[in-house]
């Protein structure tokens, strides 16, 4: 069977390495190392342009990394929380991404490919941000490359170990189909039960944008906190009017900046409002009383139709974008 694969790879090789790609780097399920891995095999012994490979991976890579951070330019945070909701860890995939990209700017993109879940994300966020297009190009072909020739050249030097790990994987048949599945299961399960263990958490009573809006009008307003990063500003400029800006590390400084005894309403814009939640626990366990998240986050806000102010946005804030 192994001789089957190879035969297939080495015949529609170029091909299948830049459908595989493209789809993997578009965000498809299906990872595109082992088909390098193998065609780099391949190359080694002559059936395949080592040039080629190289060359169709990266533009693959390159083509779907583009289209990714148009449409992050062009839809800001809303591309974000769209690949939030159908990741596996939708309360931390963007926040881990907004982390690196305040820590390394456009150069996490270098690297962003060897890290599991940044792939996709990367290319949309720092579209987003205001990375500019001279840059990006610069920095995803990089590491486009990087991970590309990483791949293909394991694959050249160790093409008779390759061989011999497809011919073990055809001995074992059913075996090892079953074994990968019950691990991909389990992967699955391990990452529902740590969610399902966080909201469990994070229950807690919620209030709605109407009762915050009536109560704003009523003029017994309680204080009202935006805990999104910087980063997701920088994105999203919306912010409920008279709202305190921090974040999930400045529950201190939220702390010294409000009496114990008000009423506060923590929002952000993250799924089942984790964030929120986060700090309002934070908060009651400094002895606040009377703090609830926002259900449903500013995004519920904005849907109602009711106020909203707008901070500067990325490109008012000139966003360096050559580092």
């Amino acid at each position: 069977m192994s001789h089957h694969i190879i035969e297939l790879i080495a015949q529609y090789g170029i091909l299948l390495v830049f459908l595989n790609v493209l789809a993997e780097q578009a965000g498809a399920p299906v990872p595109a190392v082992p088909t390098m891995l193998v065609a780099g095999a391949l190359a080694a012994t002559g059936r395949l342009p080592l040039a080629g490979v190289v060359a169709v991976a990266l533009v693959a890579c390159l083509l779907a990394d583009f289209a990714w951070y148009a449409a992050g330019r062009r839809f800001g945070g809303g591309v974000m929380r769209t690949l939030c909701r159908i990741s596996l860890s939708p309360d931390s995939c963007v926040k881990q991404s907004e982390l690196r990209f305040q820590r390394w700017r456009g150069g996490m993109l270098l690297l962003a490919k060897f890290v599991p879940g940044l792939s996709t994300v990367a290319p949309p966020l720092v579209g987003a941000m205001g990375l500019r297009p001279a840059s990006f190009a610069l920095f995803d072909g990089l590491g486009s490359l990087l991970w590309v020739g990483v791949a293909v050249s394991l694959g050249y030097v160790f093409a008779g170990q390759i061989d011999y790990v497809l011919d073990a994987l055809a001995n074992a048949g059913g075996v090892a189909l079953m074994l990968l599945g019950c691990l991909l299961a389990l992967y699955i399960i391990a990452k529902w039960w740590q969610r399902h263990r966080l909201l469990r958490t994070l229950r807690m009573a919620r209030i709605s944008v109407e009762e915050l809006n009536s109560a704003i009008n009523a003029g017994s307003a309680p204080v009202v906190v935006d805990v999104r990063s910087d980063a997701v500003r920088l994105v999203d400029s919306r912010v409920i009017p008279g709202a305190l800006l921090a974040d999930t590390k400045s529950v201190s400084r939220i702390a010294e900046t409000v009496p114990v005894d008000a009423e506060l309403v923590i929002y952000c814009s993250c799924p089942n409002e984790a964030s929120a939640a986060l700090v309002a626990k934070a908060l009651m366990a400094l002895g606040y009383k009377r703090v609830r998240p926002l259900l449903g986050g500013l995004d519920a806000w904005d849907a109602a139709g009711f106020p909203l102010d707008r901070l500067p946005l990325a490109e008012d804030i000139a966003i360096s974008t050559t580092a």
